[in-house]
């Protein structure tokens, strides 16, 4: 299976994003990687997801393009932090890797995986499902362009489809 992290790396370059908040996740390990390993990108790990709205928040108050990197079960964690990016106007840009969709095999992760876009739309933020390979990037470049230029708030969820199956051995 090919990858989508190198091309979605270098969009955020290209676009200025120099923040990258996250918290670890193996569907987003390559991506979080080439951005630690990226002189011009500061990256922040956090504790839980909605952490990564105050950072973000602050980043570009500070004058910096960020990004907010998590799974679709930390969607459920940022519901009352996703306020200050209505209440401040400041910019969002997610990429949210699914889970509870193909071949998942916990099944607490099912609720949150199969309702986090609807969940992201009802919290005022344009939630962009892409469920083929070559379309990651081009999704991500779109949302940057709209997020930075409109102070919009959009998640590309990167579907389950696309990540390694992953297993409680692995």
């Amino acid at each position: 299976m090919s990858d989508w992290s190198e091309g979605v790396f270098e969009t955020l370059i290209s676009t200025g994003v120099r923040q990258a908040a996250y918290v670890p996740d193996m569907g987003l390990k390559k991506l979080i990687d080439l951005c630690i390993a990226h002189d011009a990108m500061t990256t922040i790990a956090l504790t839980t997801e909605e952490e990564g709205m105050g950072v973000l928040g602050g980043a570009w108050m500070g004058g910096d393009r960020g990004v907010l990197l998590m799974q679709s079960s930390g969607v459920g964690n940022c519901i009352n932090m996703l306020s200050l990016t209505q209440s401040c106007k400041f910019p969002l840009l997610m990429i949210v890797t699914m889970r509870g969709q193909y071949k998942e095999f916990n099944s607490w992760q099912m609720p949150m995986g199969q309702n986090a876009q609807e969940i992201l739309k009802l919290a005022g933020v344009t939630a962009r499902m892409i469920d083929e390979m070559d379309a990651v990037a081009p999704a991500v470049a779109d949302a940057a362009e709209e997020v930075f230029a409109e102070n919009a708030c959009i998640a590309v969820m990167v579907h389950q489809k696309l990540m390694p199956v992953k297993t409680f051995g692995k």
